[in-house]
């Protein structure tokens, strides 16, 4: 059946003619849908999340689709524990929520924001083998300021101007608290927030909830991962590393903040000096120390270095080990910019990290001919591999979140935790950049295959989950001895809580080892 849904797929014209497809199988045949999304997991998944959910999104209202998450909008204040005990399952530990005000680098798209809430809830099930009915994406509708979508009369948003200061604050602090009240234990995800509201929210909330913002924490737990690995591609330390970001919004000083805390955890450096080994470039320029108009989120990087208005400019002055690009600027790493960075490197580290691929900062293509093949690369949309002569094939490394965002949700989960530190996120990243083969590496892989990535969560489940039980951030389940005992003998080189996990996911309807909601 699966062969026949695939060459059904493939037939699809465009990879929206396939977003739209897999959409409605989703809905007629949910077994089919998850039996093909599982089995063909790296091919369908450009096609349900990046970068085909970027369109999808853009064009939400006009879309021949059934909504498949709750809309709670700001006019309905007051009913959220109704609309969410209303909801057909009853049984949730995983929310995924926006409020569409920066949809990857697309800016403002009100309601259609439910389209990624959409497709990152699916990525629980594809990459760590969460049950599908257990996960719930929520869109928080509070207006918007896209001027083109206000005045089109198929939008299905509220036509108001955005909510701000605290009526918006009313509205998700409604949110939480109704989600808190309807259900035991949840795992909440902020997704695409604008920086002004990601920052603050994850702050207010992170004690409060188990919770995490995917775009601060889950983009530089992988991104960290990708360095860390290509690291052991050059042999050198993250000590010896400066790292040049372009783009200084909520991804990339979330990415330069755990760099630092790796530099003071592993390294001995204070948080201080470790943020010392990283530079960052907005859209006025170099963030500096002589600089009188930095947002909050850039202070902590504002190190005391000359002003540099380009980046070529500050690539020659900073002498850059890593550049990375979270600026959703297409092209932004010049030619110039990429032959520099080699001229500095014997292995230069290029990772254009923005979404989707039209707003890459530059091309694997571009990287790998700039560099002469030397580039150590990531990028956040996939690229096609390069074949030179004599067969010899480079890959391009998918900086995909997925890797890592499932996996810790999933340990979250089971253990029912309290609420997630930054040190699991280091911890997954350290854990991650050490499954990579030296086969891999000198392919150009900084990560498994992600034909892999049930086996890539499963270890990374263990790794977070023990550490959670460890901390007191979480509880060793009821179930975890009597799953163990029936798991006896444990496959070689597995440990107890790889096994417990991997117990626990979901592979399947026809499966015979996916058991029913019970077992989650």
């Amino acid at each position: 059946m699966t062969t026949m849904l695939l060459q059904q797929l493939r037939a699809r014209a465009t990879p929206l003619d396939k977003y739209l497809f897999l959409r409605d199988l989703q809905r007629d045949a949910e077994d089919q849908f998850y039996q093909l999304l599982l089995r063909h997991t790296e091919e369908i998944l450009p096609y349900v999340y990046t970068p085909t959910v970027g369109e999808a999104c853009q064009r939400y209202s006009h879309l021949p689709i059934s909504t498949r998450g709750l809309y709670l909008r700001a006019t309905e204040a007051g009913s959220f524990l109704d609309k969410l005990r209303a909801w057909p399952q009853q049984i949730i530990r995983v929310v995924v929520v926006t409020d569409g005000e920066r949809i990857l680098g697309l800016g403002d798209l009100g309601a259609g924001g439910m389209g990624i809430s959409e497709g990152k809830i699916l990525l629980y099930t594809a990459a760590a083998g969460v049950h599908p009915h257990l996960c719930m994406p929520v869109c928080l509708d509070v207006g918007t300021n896209n001027q083109q979508l206000l005045a089109d009369p198929a939008y299905k948003g509220l036509r108001q101007k955005r909510l701000t200061g605290q009526a918006y604050d009313d509205v998700v602090d409604e949110f939480v608290r109704a989600l808190q009240q309807w259900q035991p234990y949840v795992l909440v995800q902020f997704e695409d927030f604008a920086n002004h509201n990601a920052f603050r929210l994850l702050e207010r909330y992170r004690e409060q909830l188990c919770c995490f913002n995917d775009d601060i924490q889950g983009t530089a737990c992988i991104t960290l991962a990708g360095l860390l690995s290509a690291l052991r591609a050059t042999g050198t330390s993250l000590l010896q590393q400066r790292f040049l970001f372009y783009g200084a919004g909520e991804a990339g000083t979330g990415i330069g903040e755990l760099i630092a805390l790796a530099l003071q955890e592993r390294h001995g450096l204070t948080r201080e000096q470790g943020r010392e080994h990283c530079f960052f470039m907005d859209s006025q320029g170099l963030v500096c120390a002589s600089r009188n108009n930095l947002q909050h989120h850039k202070l902590p990087f504002a190190h005391d270095v000359p002003f540099q208005r380009d980046l070529i400019s500050a690539v020659r002055h900073l002498r850059p080990t890593a550049l990375i690009g979270v600026s959703t600027i297409h092209g932004a790493f010049s030619a110039d910019v990429i032959q520099e960075m080699a001229q500095l490197n014997d292995r230069p580290i290029i990772f254009p990290l923005s979404n989707p691929t039209s707003m890459a900062e530059c091309t694997f293509k571009e990287a790998f001919r700039g560099t002469a093949g030397r580039v150590l690369f990531a990028s956040g949309s996939p690229f096609q591999p390069i074949t030179l002569r004599r067969g010899v094939v480079h890959y391009p490394t998918q900086s995909n979140n997925a890797y890592v965002f499932p996996a810790i949700g999933h340990a979250a989960v089971l253990t029912a935790c309290s609420h997630i530190p930054e040190e699991v996120f280091l911890l997954a990243a350290e854990a991650l950049a050490h499954m990579t083969t030296l086969e891999e590496l000198d392919q150009g892989l900084l990560f498994p295959r992600f034909t892999h990535v049930f086996d890539v969560s499963a270890e990374l489940v263990a790794v977070v989950a023990q550490y959670m039980v460890q901390q007191g951030l979480g509880k060793q389940p009821a179930d975890f001895e009597s799953v163990l005992a029936a798991e006896q003998p444990l496959r070689a080189g597995r440990t107890a809580w790889e096994a417990y996990g991997r117990s626990k996911m979901f592979y399947g309807p026809d499966d015979s080892t996916s058991g029913p909601l019970a077992k989650l």
